[in-house]
C-alpha cells in the first residue's frame, strides 16, 4: 500500500524502531559513543559498520531527522547541518577544488549570493546567469564546470528557474545539479522530478515551520553518477558509488567544517515537519489571496507571486509545483515608503525570517539585500520599494483585514 506523504512523515520515526516505544525519536545529547570492543570502534570510524563516533558527525536524533528528509525528498540519503547556509557552504567546500567553475542563478537569497562571492576569493569561478532560461546556463558552461545551483522559487522576487531544462542539460553534461528546495519544500515539489543531483534545504523555514530551530540539509537523489566525479578522495570511494558524494560531504563538509545540527534543534525540526503538508496548504492559500488583493490596490506598482497569471513563469510553476508557495513580494508606487506600509500593519510581524506559522514581512532592499549594494540589487531586479511577505497560517480574513486597514491609513495620509 502506498500511503500519502503526510501519513509517511507522521510515522517516519517508528519505521526504524524507537526506544521504549516512544512515538517520537528521543533526544540523544551525548557527545561521544562507546563500544565494547576497540575493533568495533575502528570499524565505525572506517565506515565498515554503522554507528556513531562523535557528536560533531551526528547522533541518533539527527539521523532520524535525516531519514525523514530522505523520505520526503525520495532520496537515497541526507546529511543535516546547523543551518541552511552551513549545508550549502559545506557541500561546496567538500566537492569543489581550486580552479573549478560553478554556474548559479543570479536571483538568489542574499546570503547565498554573498557565499558565491567568497567562493570566488577561494579560487573557484562563479558565473551568475538568468536561470529562468536553460539556454543562459548552457551558454555559461565550461570544461571546468562542476556544478549548477538554482533555487526553485527565488527569494524575494519569486522568479522560477527553468528547472526541467537545466536538469536535462546537467544530466547530458555530467554536471552536479543542486536545487535549493527551501521555498517550495517537498510538500509542493521534489528536486528529483527535474533531475537534481542534490537537494538542499534551510530546515529552519517551512519544514520546521515554528520559527524555533535552525537547521539545514543536503539530500542525494541517487541520480548522479559519482564514479565519474573527479573530486572525490580515494578514502570515500568505497561501497556503492551512489553513496560516495554524500559520504564526502559528511566527512569533509560536516566533520571538518563542524556545522553540526544540535540534537535539540533536530528534534524540534522533525516534530515541526509532521504538520508540513497542512501548514503549506494554508500558507499557500493565504499568499495567493493576499497577492490577488494587492494586485488590485492603487498603492501597489507590482506584485511578484508565481500563483498570479501576471507572473512571467506562472505556467511553469503551475506545471511543476503542487501549489505556488507561501512567499511573495510587492513594490509600492512612487511616493509610498515601504517603511510606512510595514509600520501600518498591525498583525503582520516585521521580521527577517520566512516559512513561519506567523505572517512576516520586511523591506528587502534596506535589510537582507542592503549589504550587496545598489548595483547588485539592480542586477537581481530588487527595487528599493520591494516588500517581501512570508504568509503564515492565520485566518485569511484577518490577514486581508490587516492589509486593508494599513492601506486605508496610507491613502488617508497621502
Amino acid at each position: 500500500m502506498t500511503r500519502d506523504l503526510s501519513t509517511r512523515i507522521l510515522h517516519a520515526d517508528r519505521q526504524a524502531g524507537v526506544e521504549h516505544g516512544a512515538t517520537h525519536k528521543p533526544l540523544h545529547i551525548a557527545t561521544g559513543f562507546g563500544y565494547e570492543r576497540a575493533e568495533d570502534l575502528a570499524a565505525v570510524f572506517q565506515g565498515d559498520r554503522s554507528g556513531y563516533v562523535y557528536g560533531r558527525q551526528g547522533n541518533p536524533t539527527t539521523a532520524a531527522l535525516e531519514a525523514k528528509v530522505t523520505l520526503m525528498e525520495d532520496a537515497v540519503g541526507t546529511v543535516s547541518f546547523a543551518t541552511g547556509m552551513a549545508a550549502i557552504v559545506s557541500t561546496m567546500m567538500a566537492l569543489l577544488q581550486r580552479g573549478d567553475h560553478v554556474v548559479a542563478s543570479r536571483f538568489l537569497f542574499g546570503n547565498t549570493a554573498s557565499w558565491f562571492n567568497t567562493l570566488t576569493q577561494m579560487g573557484c569561478e562563479v558565473t551568475l546567469v538568468d536561470a529562468t532560461e536553460a539556454a543562459n546556463v548552457e551558454q555559461a558552461l565550461r570544461p571546468q564546470t562542476r556544478m549548477v545551483f538554482v533555487e526553485t522559487i527565488a527569494n524575494p522576487r519569486t522568479q522560477v528557474a527553468d528547472l526541467e531544462g537545466i536538469g536535462k542539460l546537467c544530466h547530458a553534461r555530467g554536471i552536479v545539479y543542486i536545487v535549493d528546495n527551501t521555498l517550495t519544500t517537498p510538500a509542493l515539489f521534489k528536486g528529483k522530478a527535474v533531475g537534481a543531483s542534490l537537494v538542499v534545504h534551510s530546515l529552519s523555514k517551512g519544514i520546521c515551520g515554528h520559527g524555533n530551530a535552525l537547521g539545514g540539509s543536503v539530500s542525494d537523489t541517487g541520480l548522479f553518477d559519482w564514479s565519474s566525479y573527479p573530486n572525490l578522495l580515494p578514502a570515500y570511494r568505497k561501497g556503492p558509488p551512489a553513496n560516495w558524494g554524500l559520504l564526502q560531504v559528511r566527512k569533509k563538509g560536516l566533520r571538518d567544517l563542524g556545522g553540526t545540527l544540535s540534537a535539540e534543534h533536530g528534534h524540534r525540526i522533525a516534530t515541526g515537519a509532521e504538520t508540513l503538508m497542512l501548514r503549506m496548504e494554508r500558507a499557500c492559500s493565504n499568499a495567493l489571496a493576499l497577492a490577488r488583493w494587492l494586485e488590485t490596490s492603487p498603492l501597489v506598482a507590482k506584485v511578484h507571486y508565481p500563483g498570479l497569471a501576471s507572473h512571467p513563469q506562472h505556467a511553469r510553476a503551475a506545471k511543476l509545483f503542487r501549489h505556488f508557495g507561501g512567499l511573495f513580494s510587492f513594490e509600492t508606487v512612487d511616493g509610498i515608503d515601504p517603511f510606512d506600509v510595514l509600520n501600518a500593519l498591525q498583525l503582520v510581524i516585521k521580521s527577517s525570517h520566512l516559512g513561519d506559522n506567523r505572517t512576516l514581512a520586511l523591506p528587502a532592499a534596506r535589510t537582507i539585500f542592503w549589504e550587496m549594494g545598489e548595483e547588485m540589487r539592480r542586477s537581481m531586479d530588487i527595487a528599493d520599494s520591494l516588500i517581501r511577505v512570508s504568509a503564515g497560517i492565520e485566518a485569511e480574513a484577518d490577514l486581508l483585514d490587516d492589509f486593508g486597514q494599513a492601506f486605508e491609513t496610507l491613502e488617508m495620509t497621502k
